[in-house]
């Protein structure tokens, strides 16, 4: 809790993934890719709940084995299919779950750290009620492009170094705040006066495809070796 607040953190793991088989629940760098998201929110004090939503008896049974804290909601069979929209799967938790503000982030970000999180909390609570909500970004400095070849965020006749490039900013879906009320009323975990969090590259790195997790693989043995030294 901060600030008085009651803050619940929601990860949404479904059992089937379509790019990456089984990706909640696959050993990555010596234990299930699930295990890295709780640990690092089981380390953020300013946490007073964690739950997961999932529908997967492998997720479910490994919370009950090594995550005794951590509640579990049966996702129901009709939220479970791949085109329900993540906001919809949120109202139902913020149903169950009660909480001032509600933290929300997946499985798939298994390097961002507890710091982080924390940061984000405050920098919300802090804030408010100037910002109403908060999204996790990524700063893109590169020269874009849209599908009828016009550039995005550069004059092609002034050839300015990237890291000269006024920036851009990628949501990364590491850690959404929002409240029941934003999410009701506008059917999205973002607000009317959201604050951009900004996160690095490496820590923000999302698994998506089978590519990602072998590259989240090796990120996350380097990282375990670095910390053993």
């Amino acid at each position: 809790m901060i600030n008085g607040k009651r803050i619940a953190a929601l990860v949404p793991m479904r059992h089937h993934s379509v790019r990456v088989i089984g990706k909640n629940y696959r050993n990555l760098a010596g234990k299930p890719l699930f295990h890295y998201i709780l640990n690092t929110l089981l380390a953020c004090d300013e946490i007073d709940e964690i739950v997961v939503d999932t529908d997967s008896p492998d997720v479910i049974s490994g919370i009950h084995q090594n995550f005794p804290k951590i509640k579990v909601i049966k996702r129901p069979a009709a939220l479970c299919a791949d085109t329900i929209p993540m906001n919809e799967i949120l109202m139902f938790d913020t149903d169950q779950v009660k909480a001032d503000l509600y933290l929300q982030t997946h499985s798939t970000n298994p390097l961002l750290k507890s710091k982080t999180i924390s940061e984000a909390i405050h920098s919300l609570v802090n804030q408010m009620p100037s910002y109403d909500s908060l999204f996790a970004v990524t700063r893109l400095q590169t020269r874009l492009w849209d599908a009828l070849a016009r550039p995005v965020n550069h004059n092609p006749a002034i050839l300015l170094r990237t890291q000269d490039l006024p920036p851009i900013y990628e949501e990364n879906s590491c850690i959404y705040l929002f409240s029941r009320e934003t999410l009701e009323n506008k059917r999205n975990r973002i607000g009317e006066r959201p604050l951009l969090f900004e996160i690095n590259r490496e820590e923000a790195f999302d698994i998506d495809e089978e590519l990602d997790f072998l590259m989240a693989d090796l990120m996350m043995q380097h990282q375990q070796k670095n910390d053993l030294i």
